[in-house]
């Protein structure tokens, strides 16, 4: 594989002055002075001996979009759940309009005018849009019946307000993931929000419901709404946002106007290094089918069927990046293909091996290695060591045993190994997994799954929640493992992931391939219509 070697990048300060917006900036227009609406002053949290928050200091002005940057572990939700009263600080002051009082907790945070969009929606699906609204400020009519007449006319009334059209009558589980992101944003703006707080607002958006969110928050900014967003994705960071602050173990340690940067300083200033955004990559040299799924069928655990008629080739030394919305049956499918899941019907093979009723042993030992989803859940055994977790597939064979006998020094020698080559940073290879930081535990998972060299190695999701250094690392070891002759099939909602790595694209919808495309003639903005489902 080759590499380009990135001009050199000027030096970044800290807090660099030079690259500091105009005083008075606010909002993406470069309007006139806007007043302080959140300033935060030597912000310090901790739990344990853990030093979450540092000292941080900054501030956002009315009408202003800031981005909060920073590897796994950097202290950023730490430091957005202070400013919601989800957490109380150790010390320092979180000033709302100059107002220093503490904030006891979200209600409070809430009257204050502060609102929050969690990555993780907040609404009940079993209620309708108007129901979800009033959900903690119930109004009544005559005879103490809920108003929802009027809940009704909130959503219509915000919606044509703020550019975001829902259906106050329609049920939020029945909504796309986009639409339910709207109502929570709504939700926030109907509790007079000044300031919204954004978390991972597009992990699970498709490109074009990403684009008409970013379109949304520059409106929002425009009437004086001011946001601060976490994302890892700078490209979105450079096309919003008007100031950013980079947070490195829980302290701030630079900040930027957009207008002064760019994606390479960005992660720079992220992880302290020089970091390569895009691996370049040889083409690939395709060799024989490896992986066959024919018209494969999976329920979801629901006993719904999430995986239907799902066809596709992966052959050795290619990378095939399947790109969809979450919730398309992308988990269900890498399930049932690594034999943690039942196959209602279909075929899947292995080169010569029928896997389609295999268990993840079989599957394991027939030469598929999964790195997973969830690696909390099915990736890591958070109670044991690092050199426990990297043989958990192979503990009972050798050299790691011998004769029903573990064989300890054989186990440790292992991860030494590992933990030097695929630069897994930790005090020890008896560390508990558990203890890691997020891009270490992934490291550690890679370690695991790439070390005996499988013919199919199946990626889902493999740089979720972690670091650009980490991103970085994971994504050359996949093209190395492609170019070491093995079928790779990489799963992952991130579509710049998908265009980054891939050789080929399946794209999936419903549980199945709408589309198949050379990587190199692939159109971002047709993806995201097939993504959507309109093909």
């Amino acid at each position: 594989m080759s590499e380009s070697t990135p001009e050199p990048l000027p030096p970044v300060a800290a807090n660099d002055t030079a690259a500091q917006p105009a005083a008075g900036r606010s909002g993406l227009d470069g309007g006139t002075a806007g007043e302080v609406l959140l300033s935060i002053q030597g912000l310090s949290k901790s739990f344990g001996s853990v030093r979450a928050n540092r000292d941080i200091s900054l501030e956002v002005r009315r009408g202003e979009i800031v981005a909060l940057l920073g590897e796994n572990g950097a202290g950023k939700s730490t430091l957005v759940n202070q400013i919601f009263g989800l957490i109380t600080p150790d010390s320092g002051t979180v000033s709302i309009q100059g107002d220093a009082a503490k904030i006891r907790d979200p209600k409070d945070a809430i009257a204050r005018g502060i609102g929050m969009v969690h990555q993780h929606f907040q609404l009940v699906p079993v209620m309708t849009v108007a129901e979800n609204m009033m959900l903690g400020h119930e109004t009544t009519r005559g005879g103490g019946f809920l108003d929802l007449e009027a809940a009704r006319s909130m959503v219509r009334e915000l919606s044509a307000k703020h550019g975001l059209a829902v259906d106050p009558d329609a049920e939020v589980d029945d909504l796309p993931v986009g639409s339910q992101q709207r109502v929570e944003i709504l939700k926030a703006l109907s509790r007079k929000a000044d300031l919204l707080i954004l978390d991972e607002p597009t992990a699970v958006l498709t490109p074009q419901e990403t684009d008409e969110l970013l379109g949304v928050m520059k409106d929002l900014a425009r009437s004086g709404t001011s946001i601060v967003f976490i994302t890892h994705k700078l490209r979105e960071v450079l096309a919003v946002a008007d100031r950013v602050y980079v947070l490195r173990q829980g302290a701030v340690v630079g900040e930027v106007a957009t207008a002064a940067t760019d994606a390479r300083r960005l992660a720079t200033m992220m992880v302290g290094r020089e970091v390569v955004l895009s691996i370049e990559k040889a083409p690939a040299t395709p060799g024989e089918a490896v992986l066959e799924i024919e018209d494969l069928r999976v329920q979801d655990d629901r006993e719904l069927v999430a995986v239907n008629g799902f066809s596709l080739t992966v052959r050795a030394g290619e990378i095939v990046g399947v790109a969809g919305v979450e919730g398309n049956g992308q988990r269900e499918l890498v399930e049932a293909l690594a034999g943690m899941r039942k196959v209602v019907s279909g075929r899947v093979t292995l080169g010569e091996l029928d896997l389609t009723r295999a268990n993840p042993h079989r599957t394991h030992h027939a030469g598929v290695g999964h790195i997973p989803e969830d690696r909390e859940k099915h990736g890591l055994v958070g109670t044991y060591s690092i050199a426990d977790n990297l043989v958990l597939n192979e503990f009972d064979q050798e050299p790691f045993a011998r004769r029903g006998v573990r064989q300890f020094a054989a186990v440790r020698e292992n991860a030494e190994t590992l933990r030097e080559e695929f630069d897994i940073r930790s005090s020890g290879v008896m560390q508990t997994a558990g203890s890691l930081s997020g891009g270490n535990k992934q490291k550690v998972v890679v370690a695991r799954e790439m070390s005996f060299r499988p013919r199919l190695l199946m990626a889902a999701q493999p740089t979720r929640g972690v670091d650009v250094g980490s991103i970085e690392f994971i994504h050359r070891r996949i093209v190395e493992a492609r170019d070491a002759g093995a079928a790779v099939l990489l799963v992952s909602a991130e579509l710049d992931e998908i265009l980054s790595l891939s050789d080929r694209i399946a794209v999936v919808h419903g549980g199945a391939v709408v589309a198949e495309m050379d990587a190199q003639d692939a159109d971002r903005t047709e993806i995201g219509r097939l993504m959507a489902g309109d093909h």
